[in-house]
């Protein structure tokens, strides 16, 4: 697979191919980061993303047609609710008309704005011309341009405005588009095969399960639908995460999980919060430490997940090997060097490879669309424990709490999540069905 192939597609695959025929939400709702819930995939970059400034676009010369469709806001009530107007993307240069029986790819639609996945999935584009395929890019309700009730600030309202937010819904709104394109195109008999990648991964495989008339099939990259309760051990994530640094250089690792501690006896003063603020060039000093760690915490968890051997800009402007980078930044300061200093340095590959930034904004990724959404999942389906270890782990001890868990969720959003509902409706390693 050549260097144009999308990134969040080219991590380890998933194939799903089965045989069978209201309060009102408080202005901090975005900052549920404090703690720890399931991650914000993509959501946080989606929403600024410069689509005319990505080399997997400019390579391919991805082209595609915007168009509109008239979706149901609940497509499990009966009542008398308003419609709304989802975005999607399609491109039928390639196909070869209904009477072929050529396939119809289907990317599921992340959190976030459907643009940028479509200039991120390269594998996509680059097979459609083998399979004669036309490509269809739906977008996720509630991100992007697929507002319900009119307008992201209407949408985005309250516990009830928000209800209609659900994986449930989403897959539903996949279903019932691409039925009424194919009736509307006279492609009844032409196969779908669904895509995705991350959350949109997850998103592909469920949709096989619930939908397995429309779809014959699901590529579902890097889909994380173990993650939930009583399925993987809650220390996964950040152990995998972890080993991916220690791989490249123990010392690199050491550093890493020692400059927690560094960063917490520094931040105890106002003196000192004003010394990490300097330290890190940030452009409003330091009220805490947490933004900071979670700054970090950040770079790192993204860094493992776009750990790709060319340079890429995926989510930010990197190198290949950029894990490898990192270390070599980190490891290359004599002896003497402060901690603080070697990862400022290293985080600086991920933050700034292109040396343009002056200063950092740890809050600039508060008021993303996509992370909004996500913390709305987040606190209602999308419980995905998660835990890091002392022992195994470079990053700080940490036990999921579903209390507490629970308790910030209704502190932000009045509602309760539902912390296995997702495995009782999907499953979990039980996907599909037993012959």
């Amino acid at each position: 697979m050549g260097k144009t192939s999308t990134a969040n597609l080219l991590l380890p695959f998933l194939f799903v191919l089965f045989s069978s025929s209201p309060p009102l939400i408080t202005t901090e709702a975005s900052k549920l980061g404090s703690f720890r819930f399931a991650p914000r995939f993509f959501g946080r970059f989606a929403a600024n993303a410069d689509l005319n400034n990505l080399q997997t676009h400019k390579s391919l010369k991805i082209q595609y047609e915007t168009r509109y469709f008239t979706q149901v806001l609940d497509h499990f009530s009966f009542s008398n609710l308003p419609t709304f107007q989802q975005r999607y993307l399609i491109n039928t240069d390639h196909w070869l008309g209904p009477n072929s029986m050529a396939p119809i790819f289907l990317y599921c639609g992340n959190e976030g704005d459907i643009e940028w996945f479509a200039v991120n999935t390269g594998f996509v584009w680059e097979i459609a011309p083998l399979f004669n395929a036309m490509v269809v890019f739906p977008e996720h309700r509630y991100y992007g341009k697929s507002m319900p009730f009119g307008s992201r600030d209407s949408a985005y309202k309250n516990a009830a405005s928000l209800s209609y937010l659900t994986a449930e819904q989403a897959l539903a709104d996949f279903a019932a588009l691409i039925t009424d394109l194919k009736r509307n195109m006279s492609a009844e008999a032409c196969p779908v095969v669904l895509f995705g990648g991350s959350y949109g991964g997850m998103l592909a495989a469920w949709m096989r399960i619930k939908y397995p008339h429309i779809a014959i099939g699901a590529l579902a990259s890097s889909a994380p639908i173990l993650q939930f309760e009583n399925i993987v051990p809650p220390e996964t994530f950040y152990d995998i995460v972890s080993n991916d640094f220690r791989r490249e250089s123990v010392s690199c690792f050491n550093t890493i999980k020692k400059s927690w501690d560094a960063i917490e006896a520094e931040g105890q003063t106002e003196e000192g919060l004003l010394r990490l603020t300097e330290e890190f060039h940030l452009c409003r000093n330091l009220r805490s430490t947490q933004d900071l760690e979670d700054w970090l915490e950040s770079a790192y968890s993204y860094l493992a997940m776009v750990d790709y051997p060319y340079p890429s800009d995926f989510m930010m402007p990197l190198p290949g090997n950029p894990i490898k980078e990192v270390c070599r930044k980190i490891d290359s300061f004599p002896d003497g060097t402060s901690t603080l200093e070697r990862i400022f340095a290293g985080v600086s590959v991920y933050y700034n490879y292109t040396g343009v930034v002056d200063c950092f904004d740890l809050g600039e990724s508060n008021q993303d669309l996509g992370a909004d959404g996500w913390d709305w999942q987040a606190c209602t389906e999308m419980v995905m424990p998660m835990s890091s270890s002392q022992s195994t782990s470079m990053f700080t001890a940490y036990d999921f709490n579903y209390s507490s868990y629970q308790d910030e969720c209704f502190k932000h959003f009045g509602i309760k999540p539902r912390s296995r509902w997702i495995t009782t409706e999907f499953g979990g390693h039980e996907l599909g069905w037993k012959q």
